[in-house]
């Protein structure tokens, strides 16, 4: 029996226990930003699937730092060693555990944050939950965690197209840069020829610049990202609490910086009259996104996710130490200026791993 004093110690510490994402397809996430490695392990994948582990690089590239100069210049290779669950290529129906090594941490960069907390991060939230963090690069909040989401995403995106599903996320905006036209009129598949992937090449010019002119003043901006998933049948989700938009909402704000999600029209359907918003049963407008009462109605799945500025920026500001003393921070290190260039893939990537749940739940409710 433990001594009381230090029983008393332990029932006052909390344990970091929301590491699972999925009910039936899941994903089990490790690691720290500056850690040796990250990795997960993937449950529910059926036995006998071949895997294209050059798509899966080739979304780990779209997601991984260094990738052009209006990214964070860390260099990581993001290449994926593949623990079990693959045996000759193919699934075996096992857990798939997989690792990604940290081979550019410079965690030198954050020494001077030992102790002082970080504006618009969760160093201070973290240290109070948890009376203890790591400082370097934050740790477990990093977002270098959503390497291993877009492992998994990926997986998930081919078992959807077998069924003719296909997820693209673009940029809509950054700042108040907004492409002129919706996803119906946009040349969707010239998403990557963009440096800011936005498929509107005189909007993603423009984003360009603004984004040289903020790093140079060493700040950072935000913007909206937008998601369309095509060739989902009618009947996925569930009313009530299971409903799929309420599923895709609550996976999205699991996403580092952002800050809203919109479904279909979303707040803009407010200034519409009824008799202009109401869709056609078949055909016609998409106002609601492709999702009614919950559940899929064969139309185009599509959504609005809103990020807010990176919060690490080159700027002094003003904060706080651990003694609650107020002191200027001037942050090292290596920082995106807009975030959202790099966010495209784990939006897409966290689509599909809802989408194939939704599909195999309804599986089991239609049995």
């Amino acid at each position: 029996m433990l001594p009381t004093a230090m029983s008393t110690r332990l029932s006052k510490r909390s344990t970091m226990a929301s590491n699972r994402f999925g009910k039936h397809f899941s994903l089990t996430t490790f690691g720290e930003s500056h850690g040796p490695a990250i990795g997960g392990i993937i449950d529910g994948c059926p036995a006998g699937i071949e895997i294209n582990f050059l798509a899966i690089q080739h979304q780990l590239n779209r997601r991984k730092p260094g990738q052009n100069q209006w990214v964070t210049p860390r260099e990581e290779g993001d290449e994926v060693e593949w623990l079990s669950g693959i045996f000759e290529g193919k699934t075996t129906g096992a857990p798939i555990a997989f690792v990604i090594k940290n081979n550019d941490t410079r965690s030198a960069d954050y020494k001077s944050i030992q102790t002082v907390y970080r504006p618009g991060h969760a160093d201070f939230v973290y240290e109070k939950k948890y009376g203890h963090r790591d400082h370097r690069g934050g740790g477990r909040s990093s977002a270098r965690e959503t390497a291993c989401r877009v492992v998994a995403g990926a997986i998930a995106s081919q078992l959807l197209k077998e069924m003719g599903i296909t997820i693209t996320a673009y940029v809509n905006s950054i700042k108040d840069l907004h492409v002129s036209k919706g996803y119906a009129y946009l040349p969707l598949h010239t998403v990557d020829e963009s440096p800011v992937r936005c498929p509107e090449k005189t909007t993603s010019d423009r984003m360009v610049q603004l984004i040289e002119e903020v790093k140079s003043q060493k700040d950072s901006v935000g913007g909206t990202i937008v998601c369309v998933s095509e060739g989902v049948p009618i009947g996925w989700g569930s009313p009530i609490y299971e409903k799929l938009n309420a599923a895709l909402a609550h996976a999205m704000f699991s996403i580092n910086a952002v800050k809203g999600f919109e479904m279909g029209d979303g707040f803009s359907s407010t200034l519409r009259f009824g008799s202009q918003n109401n869709d056609a049963i078949i055909g016609g407008t998409n106002h609601d996104g492709g999702i009614t009462g919950g559940i899929s109605n064969g139309k185009d799945i599509w959504f609005k996710v809103a990020f807010k500025p990176t919060s690490s920026i080159g700027q002094t500001q003003t904060t706080q130490d651990a003694s609650g003393t107020s002191v200027d921070l001037t942050l090292e290190g290596r920082h995106d200026p807009c975030v959202l260039i790099r966010a495209v893939p784990i939006i897409e990537a966290t689509t599909a791993m809802i989408l194939y749940n939704a599909f195999l739940e309804n599986k089991i409710e239609t049995k």
